[in-house]
């Protein structure tokens, strides 16, 4: 048995492969314990082709409150809208103005945060930026505009709520036709769910960072590479991530040892079904509402062609797999040729599990469901740094800083920061901050660790281009360079070294154009969303590329965008993984003489 109450070393157990535990305990949700009548499942649980219940118009009503659930075979209470979990599908029109009333039946304050939806400041629901949270028995009045089309969504941004169960997916239409075409249009929403308390699992983190990573390097790992790479060359490796105390297999914080994978509500054995007739086009709208999962999607005998990322339209483009961030959308048309079942397939991105469902022409249809890829290690290239070109040469270990508090200062091997132009705040050197990256790479067509040279075609920012072109057209007048920083072993996250508290807001003048530097100075992916604004990601010549809301930045890269500051007020700007927010958090406020104020949340630049 593992000891729970300590930070101990997990030992794995051969038959409690984590995908397979969940696999097994979403069988329980499919038959046996609601077929027993062990435990009555909630009505969405039980039918596989029910998707979360929709809403459509300009005036809802809302209720936020508790509910048992069994997603694992086990009873829990979830926190819910409507009773349901996703919470409702919301349909509005592009050009209303909603009316949304909040009723919160919890014990605790909530709060509604409309993701990626422009309006004013004191609509956008972040509890001590907006407003004060909606209190336990009261109703909040949300009202505002809607000012563009395409798939959004919804979620709690007050304490670990999101993670047990307050999200729900946003469906904009637009004033006109829509240029996309098609049959059917279902939504997707993927999530994680934990049978543990969410604040356990933070704990567990704090004391011990690697707590549910199962997927460490083996032995038969070390025979392997040799046999690739070489004996020298493989040493080398080995020690170079040995001396900077890292461990290139932490690719999630928390794993399929503790989640299960959900699709619409599901989990795999459930079984959620899309029906169509063959020779259909159909929308699929992907949500990622998970709290630390970053899913990559495909659909195996199917291309998707990418028609929106972030509700925004972007230039048609057909891929076999992309990879979808906590906080971002991606709207793709399939076309199933044949009268036969369709595996929607998203695993996680440490391959420790995935969420299943299916397309297919009649209910109870299902296709074969792949095995999770291979879990691939991060490089040192992914690091900032390249291994030795030949087998046998050796690292001058000499150059590298490994001192406790300087952390892992990539300069030393790279010519510095100055040759690649970046800077580093003073606060960025002190324990908080375990590693420092200095040549990062933009790698715009890269699709990450684990989606390489895998026989399949990826998706990547490269590939993602407005259908419009530069909606503001002006050059930035200043540009604001900020980095994700942390220290793993102490489980710290945040920005420049500093976390919201440490840091004063970064203040932007109403009507200017400003040009952000993003550079990741850790080995983990952050989806950065910014409330508010869009965020507008240039490509290596630093033109106008892609509007998004949440973009997603890889260990060791460096990414630009620009932001018009159209929206007066206070706004959140922060990693959208759950348990690095409130580290990798900043304030931006937006008032007539912002840029005239000192900047405390980031480095200028002229």
């Amino acid at each position: 048995m593992r000891d729970t109450k300590g930070p101990v070393a997990p030992v794995r157990n051969p038959i409690a492969d984590p995908a397979r535990r969940r696999f097994v305990r979403g069988l329980a949700l499919g038959g046996v314990t609601a077929g027993l009548g062990l435990w009555r499942n909630p009505a969405w649980a039980l039918n596989a082709q029910a998707s979360p219940e929709i809403l459509r118009g300009t005036d809802f009503d809302l209720r936020i409150g508790a509910l048992p659930v069994n997603l694992t075979g086990r009873q829990r209470l979830a926190t819910v809208v409507n009773d349901s979990l996703p919470a409702p599908t919301l349909y509005w029109r592009e050009g209303d103005t909603v009316t949304l009333r909040v009723s919160n039946r919890l014990a605790e304050a909530s709060s509604i945060h409309w993701h990626g939806v422009l309006l004013p400041a004191a609509m956008d629901g972040v509890p001590g930026l907006s407003f004060n949270g909606i209190e336990p028995g009261e109703t909040h009045v949300y009202r505002f505009p809607v000012r563009q089309a395409g798939t959004y969504w919804y979620h709690s941004h007050s304490g670990l709520q999101e993670q047990t169960g307050v999200y729900g997916a946003i469906v904009i239409e637009p004033r006109t036709p829509d240029p996309v075409a098609s049959d059917r249009d279902y939504v997707v929403v993927l999530s994680d769910w934990t049978d543990e308390n969410p604040a356990r699992v933070a704990a567990k983190l704090k004391k011990q960072s690697d707590y549910y990573n199962f997927g460490k390097r083996t032995v038969g790992d070390f025979v392997r590479d040799v046999r690739r790479d070489g004996f020298f060359a493989t040493v080398a490796e080995r020690r170079m991530w040995g001396d900077m105390r890292m461990n290139p297999m932490d690719l999630a914080d928390v794993s399929g040892y503790t989640y299960t994978y959900l699709m619409n509500g599901k989990p795999p054995a459930a079984n959620w079904t899309g029906i169509f007739s063959p020779g259909e086009r159909i929308r699929l709208r992907f949500v990622n509402a998970g709290a630390m999962t970053i899913f990559d999607v495909r659909i195996p005998g199917l291309q998707m062609t990418v028609v929106a990322s972030d509700g925004q339209p972007v230039k048609p483009v057909t891929v076999d797999e992309f990879r979808l961030s906590a906080g971002e959308t991606c709207d793709v048309i399939v076309t199933p040729g044949q009268d036969q079942a369709y595996t929607l397939f998203a695993q996680s991105m440490d391959r420790s599990g995935f969420a299943a469902g299916t397309l297919a022409p009649r209910a109870g249809m299902r296709a074969v469901v792949p095995v999770p890829d291979r879990r691939v290690p991060l490089t040192m290239a992914d690091m900032g740094h390249a291994m030795p070109a030949a087998a046998g040469s050796e690292v001058d270990h000499s150059k590298m800083d490994h001192s406790a508090h300087a952390g892992h200062d990539m300069s030393a091997m790279q010519g510095g920061a100055a040759t690649a132009g970046i800077r580093h705040a003073p606060t960025e050197f002190g324990p908080a901050v375990d590693m420092r990256v200095d040549q990062p790479s933009t790698r715009l067509d890269d699709p990450g660790v684990g989606l390489r040279d895998n026989g399949r075609r990826v998706l990547t920012y490269a590939d993602l281009e407005s259908t419009f072109g530069d909606p503001d057209g002006r050059e930035p007048g200043r540009t604001i360079e900020l980095h994700v920083t942390g220290n793993m072993e102490r489980y710290r996250w945040s920005f420049n070294g500093q976390t919201m508290g440490e840091a004063g807001p970064i203040r932007l003048t109403y009507g200017e154009r400003v040009r952000f530097v993003l550079v990741n100075d850790t080995m983990m992916d952050h989806p950065i969303h910014l409330h508010g604004m869009w965020s507008d990601l240039e490509d290596e010549a630093g033109r106008f590329k892609v509007r998004k809301h949440t973009i997603n930045i890889r260990a060791g890269q460096k990414l630009v965008f620009r932001v018009t500051a159209d929206a007066f007020g206070r706004w959140a700007f922060h990693c959208h993984l759950a348990l690095h927010m409130a580290g990798i958090f900043r304030v931006v406020i937006v008032d007539r003489d912002g840029a005239d104020a000192s900047d405390h949340g980031g480095h200028q630049h002229g």
